[in-house]
């Protein structure tokens, strides 16, 4: 039909067929914004971005006090006789004249001693999980020298029974990192040592991402016949990497700020360092020899970003003074060494003399069997700075594992001591916490009981463990 022959249209058909696109408009038009609304918060690359926040809640707690106790608060000095009070997930009060409230269910803590949850800074539970077949051994995508994009909790398996074991021996929150095959090995994951049927379940609300990022033999053994096979492909691989993110993040910084035109194309990889410089991702660095964290802080100096810890680090001795001046902390074990060359400088003190010169000394454990003793791994470092007649003491030797991991997490505003208004992640050991024969008796998390070594029918057991079925009134487990 022309023109003209529309515009000689009888009004009255002219009306029908206004009517009809009057109708027709409207709806082209809500299916056209129904099909833009579908697309969801992963159409942008938002810093500091959730996409899978924590669903935990907290189990059900009660008033409770533990009174007459020895309490170890990582916030100053030991208090003898002291009570904690725990209210509503949280710490209402220490002290050694504390005011018990009425209606409060009162723990006993004569002969024994309290401390704040320890804080495993370096863990792969659940990423590779127990029994340890090759099919669930999850922590390390090794298809390429850099894998930012992937994340640690999509491996997690939350029913790994080595987490109800975490648990028991006072361990309260653990960062759960990926491998260290890759230059950039990916998203660590903050848990709470509390049953799941999801890893979401077990998230810390809040908590940062970390970074793992891996220098010196593993990257050159598992990449040598594409490279990285040097140290210096090692540097460079970090640095191009960088770089390429640092551009990324002007991209986006600027179209967040005016929002004109189309917004760049994602990259899940690059996303992730971009945060990394904005401050939001906190990196967590495997590195064992001095001149391996030189050459990483090298990186991170010239890209403008900060390094949170480094992890392992064997020769952290030999720059403790470094890592005390630009704030990094050091996640270690108490004796590992010697099992391979970069690690042949090992010295049992190197916790002890990365704390003496002023650094944050971190124990932890790499290690699922190790993440049950790491109060023992304290002991040991406590005892070889004796013996070198370094003095440290006991109130400054529990931080190593409650308030420096809190810190390297981002979290020590909310854990890793007894102080009123923290969070209410407590232990009570049968036993001096430093003592080879201690065993934690009570855990508590967020103020809820979530252990009792005194009534096992109360134990956490994972859908793998079904089987397991303990004896009431002491019996034998069987």
């Amino acid at each position: 039909m022309s023109l003209t022959e529309r515009l000689l249209v009888p009004s009255r058909s002219r009306f029908l067929v206004h009517a009809v696109f009057a109708v027709l408009i409207p709806v082209a038009l809500a299916a056209q914004d129904s099909t833009r609304a579908a697309v969801g918060p992963g159409g942008l690359s938002e810093p500091n971005a959730d996409p899978f926040p924590s669903t935990y809640r907290a189990a059900p707690s009660r008033l409770t006090a533990i009174r007459n106790a020895t309490v170890m608060t990582a916030a100053g000095s030991t208090i003898r006789g002291g009570t904690v009070v725990l209210r509503d997930g949280k710490i209402l009060a220490v002290g050694a004249n504390v005011t018990i409230p009425d209606g409060a269910v009162v723990v006993d803590g004569t002969g024994k001693f309290v401390t704040p949850g320890i804080i495993d800074s370096h863990s792969h539970l659940g990423v590779y999980p127990s029994p340890g077949v090759e099919s669930v051994q999850d922590g390390n995508e090794m298809v390429n020298p850099s894998t930012p994009y992937v994340w640690a909790e999509h491996s997690v398996w939350p029913q790994d029974p080595q987490f109800p074991r975490a648990l028991a021996s006072g361990v309260t929150t653990m960062q759960i990192l990926p491998g260290s095959g890759n230059l950039i090995g990916g998203r660590s994951v903050v848990l709470k040592s509390v049953p799941s049927v999801s890893v979401r379940g077990m998230k810390f609300p809040g908590a940062k991402y970390g970074l793992k990022q891996a220098c010196g033999e593993n990257p050159k053994r598992v990449y040598a016949a594409r490279g990285p096979m040097t140290r210096m492909g090692n540097v460079a691989g970090w640095r191009a990497q960088y770089v390429q993110a640092e551009a990324y993040r002007r991209r986006w910084d600027k179209w967040l700020a005016d929002r004109k035109g189309d917004p760049p194309a994602r990259d899940l990889g690059l996303e992730t360092l971009a945060d990394v410089l904005r401050g939001n991702i906190l990196v967590q660095w495997h590195c064992y020899t001095a001149h391996d964290m030189e050459g990483a802080m090298e990186v991170a100096d010239e890209f403008g970003f900060r390094i949170r810890s480094f992890h392992h680090g064997v020769e952290a001795y030999k720059i403790a003074d470094v890592l005390a001046q630009k704030g990094i902390s050091a996640s270690l074990w108490s004796d590992w060494g010697g099992f391979k060359m970069e690690a042949i400088d090992g010295v049992r003190a190197n916790l002890a003399l990365v704390h003496n010169a002023g650094a944050r000394a971190i124990v932890h454990s790499d290690d699922a069997s190790g993440m049950q003793r790491l109060n023992q791994d304290v002991a040991k470092s406590l005892s070889e700075a004796r013996t070198l007649g370094i003095n440290i003491s006991e109130e400054d030797a529990i931080k190593w594992i409650t308030i420096n991991p809190a810190w390297a997490l981002g979290l020590d505003d909310r854990i890793g001591s007894i102080e009123v208004g923290k969070n209410a992640d407590v232990v009570l050991w049968d036993k001096h916490p430093f003592s080879v024969y201690a065993r934690a008796e009570k855990v508590w998390i967020d103020g809820a009981m979530m252990f009792d070594r005194l009534d096992p029918t109360q134990r956490w057991r994972t859908d793998f463990e079904l089987g397991w079925v303990p004896e009431p009134a002491g019996g034998r487990e069987r």
